[in-house]
């Protein structure tokens, strides 16, 4: 199923998962908002490729998230799907409990959960009145470190585990008009874990697939995801099954 006529906002899709769903989604006919905080020449660059917009946002500050969304709407009139794809994170070890400070966690909320939040909520009402025969979507990039006991940090896997949790509450808060599901995947392959060798050697030897996922994983099914005309409040594992070990 295509997404003609459709418009989505991907966050973070300069690169890694945020770039393969954009791709994805514009080569299936849907107009796409390329975003990023940084690196604005790349997301000038990928928007062009794509026939689509760019939007440089920091999504840290509430405004910029806004802005966000009014510019990604003024561009075509309307919005039909939101991928909040981008997050921050970096390695604490779990057992580090002062290197986990609440300015940490602050920074980390306040990108991986309190911006997905806000901008949802001003999307949605753009996406209770989409004509698509999917409806309005949020899908919402989390981590297996949100279901497990897993991550690299506590703040960033709690910022996750309440990502999804967030998904289903709003899932129930805004059907039948606007679906929201999250996909949490494991270990993928993106310039952001190319040194994490540790995690490359899990999953080459522990998970049942024997390997990390690629950003084409992740693009697959968030685009099954997105043509679902049923599926709402669900958090989907793709971590190539190193949950069953």
């Amino acid at each position: 199923m295509g997404f003609g006529g459709g418009v989505a906002l991907v966050t973070g899709s300069t690169s890694g998962i945020g770039a393969a769903i954009a791709q994805r989604l514009a080569a299936d006919g849907m107009r796409v908002v390329v975003h990023s905080r940084t690196s604005r020449d790349v997301g000038l660059a990928l928007a062009r490729k794509l026939d689509g917009v760019y939007v440089q946002a920091d999504l840290a500050e509430e405004t910029q998230v806004r802005r966000l969304i009014a510019q990604s709407v003024e561009a075509w009139g309307r919005l039909d799907v939101l991928v909040n794809n981008a997050g921050i994170s970096w390695p604490i070890p779990h057992d580090d409990l002062d290197a986990a400070t609440p300015e940490v966690w602050r920074q980390i909320l306040e990108v991986n959960l309190i911006a997905p939040w806000t901008l949802t909520a001003a999307a949605a009402p753009h996406l209770r009145v989409s004509p698509r025969p999917e409806r309005g979507c949020v899908l919402n990039i989390t981590s297996h470190a949100g279901v497990r006991p897993k991550g690299s940090s506590i703040p960033y896997a709690a910022s996750k585990a309440a990502l999804n949790h967030t998904t289903k509450l709003l899932a129930a808060a805004l059907g039948p008009e606007v679906r929201v599901n999250a996909i949490a995947p494991g270990l993928v392959d993106t310039p952001m874990t190319q040194g994490w060798a540790a995690a490359q050697e899990l999953w080459r030897t522990r998970s049942p697939m024997r390997r990390a996922a690629t950003p084409a994983d992740v693009a697959d099914l968030a685009t099954s995801v997105l043509t679902n005309q049923y599926l709402t409040g669900e958090v989907i594992m793709l971590d190539g099954g190193l949950n069953l070990t």
